[in-house]
């Protein structure tokens, strides 16, 4: 029998790096030939064994660009009917509409689309309408969609993006799962996070709060700035990720802050976070929207506890009180609180760092994502 062909497809390739990593060699072992779709990038060096896949780069754009976009879709037109896949599946929404739309008019078997957070749920007026429009229009063309969370599939049934039975939830949550040892703390860990704390004059006894992820407006950034900005404590916030000011800035007043506070160090992007998490005693992640995050799986399964907002994702992985603590998205004054009292209550603090990994390992390690998926590609198939 000829191996199954499996198309995954992503907006950027970064988006392919990290919900994805793993998980093409993975299927590859067991029998499938899986093939690689994105836009141009350096992002496609960081995933291993790249060279070893088939790759093929056709410019997707995150916002709507009419020509850009007809262009795009005629392109996977056209690479559908030329490697005739047996399956795509699809991540992130302009892949998810692209790919679903081109999959369903070359009429491929099997069309999947995984919703990893939903960008309208930040939007508000006719913005908001053409991305429901959108999501809609990718999930009628898809055979299948899955959710990331449980949550995030009980607010598409709600709110009626396609029929409950078209919705499924893999192996509980998260798109890729973590990879539970690679995330675990080391004594060659601990003499980087030392080297860092070094470099930006942290001292052995100062408490440091972390974020990871894009410094952006969605990403609850404005908020954290200003918690910080008016906490007591004399701690510090590092701030792991690069700003994108062309697609959603933080406004001018949290810039200025973390331009002229002492206590604010921007680390910038980083391809391997663990040693700026082990540098780290507690994660702070206020976003306003997700759909199952892997920063707090990350952060975690290094033993950190976590603050996060009440929203997909976050409060399924975050227990309050036993792993971290949970506060209302876009509310300084309740993130200031909780960083207070992560900052004060030691007990609470090094109480839920040591529940985190247990927590994260139990319930989210990666191979049993990837068998479940797998077993998934083989049920569609039949």
């Amino acid at each position: 029998m000829k191996p199954v062909k499996l198309l995954r497809v992503t907006t950027v390739p970064m988006s392919m790096r990290l919900l994805l990593a793993g998980q093409p060699a993975y299927m590859r072992s067991r029998g499938m030939d899986v093939l690689l779709v994105s836009s141009e990038g350096p992002d496609w060096a960081a995933i291993p064994d790249i060279e070893t896949y088939p790759v093929y780069k056709i410019r997707m754009v995150r916002p709507v660009s009419l020509w850009r976009d007809l262009w795009a879709l005629w392109s996977l037109i056209r690479l559908f009917r030329k490697v005739r896949p047996d399956i795509v599946h699809s991540h992130t929404p302009k892949a998810g509409l692209l790919a679903m739309l081109a999959g369903r008019l070359t009429g491929v078997k099997v069309r999947m689309h995984t919703v990893a957070g939903l960008p309208l749920m930040g939007k508000q007026g006719w913005s908001r309408q053409v991305l429901v429009w959108a999501e809609k229009l990718t999930y009628a063309c898809a055979t299948m969609v899955y959710p990331n969370s449980v949550r995030l599939e009980s607010y598409l049934k709600k709110e009626g993006f396609t029929r409950p039975g078209k919705l499924k939830v893999i192996a509980g949550g998260s798109t890729n799962g973590i990879n539970t040892e690679y995330f675990r703390p080391t004594e060659s860990l601990r003499r980087s996070a030392e080297g860092l704390r070094e470099v930006w004059g942290i001292g052995s006894g100062e408490l440091v709060f972390v974020y990871v992820g894009r410094i952006v407006k969605d990403k609850g950034i404005n908020e954290l700035v200003r918690a910080f900005d008016a906490l007591i404590h004399p701690v510090h916030l590092l701030l792991v990720g690069s700003f994108e000011d062309d697609l959603d800035p933080i406004d001018e007043v949290a810039r200025r802050i973390i331009e002229a506070h002492p206590r604010i160090h921007v680390a910038g992007f980083a391809a391997d976070v663990r040693p700026y998490l082990c540098a780290s005693d507690v994660l702070v992640f206020p976003s306003y929207r997700e759909g199952f995050p892997n920063v707090p799986l990350q952060a975690g399964c290094l033993g950190l506890p976590c603050i996060v907002s009440d929203i997909n994702g976050c409060n399924e992985i975050i227990i309050p009180e036993v792993n971290g603590l949970i506060i209302p998205p876009r509310d300084s004054n309740a993130l200031r609180l909780a960083m207070e009292r992560m900052a004060t209550e030691d007990t609470l603090r090094l109480r839920c760092g040591e529940a985190s990994r247990e927590l994260i390992v139990e319930r989210y390690d990666q191979m049993h994502v990837w068998e479940a998926l797998y077993q998934e590609y083989q049920r569609l198939l039949v």
